[in-house]
């Protein structure tokens, strides 16, 4: 039996090791849904067990890419209790996050987020605070965090090679082109709602940016934010481009998010007293004093770094807690920073973190 076992998952592609481990989805009202879905059907570091949505078009499009053979429930409670799935990945809007956590944590149900945590600082923390209370895991997927270039920029900067570093700056965003027809219109609709996504472009981008700053600066003191409002036509609640100052004692971040971007326009710089790390559309590339630029080493990652179920797989197999970029502590900060980039356009002054 227990060869048949092993046969059977090998035939599907699974890994003997992820047996015991199951996951769900709730909710398929995010573009980034159908390319995670797309790996689960193929190859999941977990068993994929069922599907909770309601809206019959998304339904009718997952069982179009092949999901037809995991049952679909319309209310995701149901679907907890009747699974009892290991673990569950939410693609609904922002601010039913802290909602999902609050059904899966008195289920010991594992939950992951596509990022940003929360839709509001105070979401955020009511996560954590559900999560701490019964013993759950939460992760937010930052894609970077499973990019190997990010960690091999942080390498570089801990070697102490280039000094300190004192600046970061990041442009990031795209064109703002979104879909209101097909599978990806339902994801547009929130997006551009300030309550369900938490604002425009400043979340869409900034939970980004501002996750950065806390990786390779750390906690800033003040934040302060201009917001953009380019197309108001296109999008009439939300701002579509948004620039944030972080301040530090000795070291300032400048991060720009934007819907008005060109190709070719994204970059992530960090300047050192002796030289800079730069990535954009390019190979990465890092410059030591007045030495030529040369490519930036990016040894790879680990399996187990391979993705946002294979890590948390990884920590509940290894009764490790979720760490680093993808962590409780880094992404509800992240929130926090939104929260006053928010409030320093309202006011138009910057915001004291206390």
């Amino acid at each position: 039996m227990r060869l048949a076992t092993l046969l059977l998952l090998t035939s599907l592609g699974l890994p003997a090791s992820a047996q015991d481990y199951t996951i769900a989805l709730i909710g398929l009202r995010h573009s980034h849904t159908w390319s995670h879905l797309e790996h689960l059907l193929k190859a999941p570091a977990a068993r994929f067990v069922a599907i909770a949505e309601s809206e019959p078009d998304l339904v009718a499009e997952a069982k179009k890419m092949g999901a037809t053979a995991v049952p679909f429930y319309d209310d995701y409670r149901k679907m907890l209790d009747e699974v009892k799935p290991t673990m569950v990945w939410a693609f609904v809007e922002n601010n039913r996050h802290h909602e999902i956590v609050e059904a899966c944590a008195p289920r010991k149900v594992h939950v992951i987020f596509e990022k940003p945590l929360a839709a509001t600082h105070a979401q955020a923390v009511q996560i954590r605070r559900a999560a701490q209370k019964h013993g759950i895991q939460v992760l937010t997927n930052f894609p970077p965090a499973f990019s190997p270039s990010y960690y091999a920029v942080k390498a570089k900067l801990d070697a102490g090679e280039l000094g300190a570093p004192w600046r970061l700056r990041v442009t990031t965003g795209h064109g703002g082109v979104f879909p209101k027809a097909g599978r990806n219109k339902f994801f547009h609709e929130w997006l551009i709602d300030p309550v369900r996504n938490g604002a425009g472009a400043l979340m869409d981008f900034g939970c980004y940016n501002a996750l950065y700053s806390l990786y390779y600066l750390g906690r800033p003191q003040t934040v302060y934010a201009h917001a953009l409002r380019l197309r108001p036509q296109d999008f009439p609640q939300v701002e579509d481009g948004a620039t944030i100052v972080l301040g530090y004692q000795d070291k300032v971040a400048i991060l720009e998010q934007s819907w008005n971007l060109p190709p070719g326009v994204n970059v992530f710089e960090i300047v050192t007293y002796n030289g800079y790390i730069r990535m954009g559309e390019g190979p990465a590339e890092i410059r030591k004093g007045r030495n030529p630029a040369t490519r930036l080493e990016i040894p790879p990652l680990p399996p187990e770094r391979s993705g946002a179920i294979a890590y948390l797989v990884h920590c509940l197999r290894t009764n490790q807690p979720v760490q680093g970029l993808v962590s409780l502590d880094y992404t509800v900060d992240v929130n926090e920073i939104i929260d006053a980039a928010k409030a320093s356009i309202k006011t138009g002054k910057p915001v004291v973190l206390k």
